[in-house]
């Protein structure tokens, strides 16, 4: 008898930490659709979707930051938007939280806008991500300067852009 109270006390404390917002709590539909918002203003589907920006945005949630094959070829070698489902499905929030904070990659990522997101932001993005669950497969690998790509690429002027150091 003893242990059931037990049991039920912490179930009543999980469910009530979990009603307060704790960090591991369920995501709620306000948080995702905070999340849906942030990835269609601050333009990461541009990328991270392929055909997003050529369509205006008319691709179906469901394909959305599935990565794409499309490269961006300049002075830092070639490089493609990643497969955000797959990666973020497999970071918790606290570690997507933390990536989002260090993180600096080539072109054309806006790493330094990233790392100026309020911590709500990056959350309720994780949350989106892993509401829509992993799906694609992974964006091809990076390609340093002076290799031969295939094509679709996108190429930048050589001569405009510094390779990042």
């Amino acid at each position: 008898m003893t242990k059931l109270v037990s049991t039920l006390a912490m179930l009543a404390a999980c469910s009530a930490a979990g009603a307060a917002g704790g960090r591991g709590a369920a995501p709620d539909a306000r948080s995702i659709e905070r999340g849906r918002y942030i990835l269609k203003i601050t333009g990461c589907n541009d990328c991270h979707t392929p055909h997003y920006a050529a369509r205006a945005g008319d691709v179906p949630e469901s394909q959305w930051l599935t990565g794409d094959r499309l490269g961006y070829r300049g002075p830092w070698g070639t490089t493609y938007a990643p497969n955000l489902r797959l990666v973020l499905t497999q970071l918790s929030e606290d570690q997507w939280v933390q990536k989002a904070r260090t993180l600096q990659t080539r072109p054309p990522m806006p790493w330094f806008a990233l790392r100026q997101m309020n911590e709500n932001d990056l959350r309720a993005m994780h949350r989106f991500a892993v509401h829509l669950g992993p799906a694609g497969t992974p964006a091809p690998p990076y390609v340093p300067p002076g290799r031969d790509v295939k094509p679709p690429y996108i190429q930048w002027p050589m001569a405009a852009t510094a390779a990042p150091k």
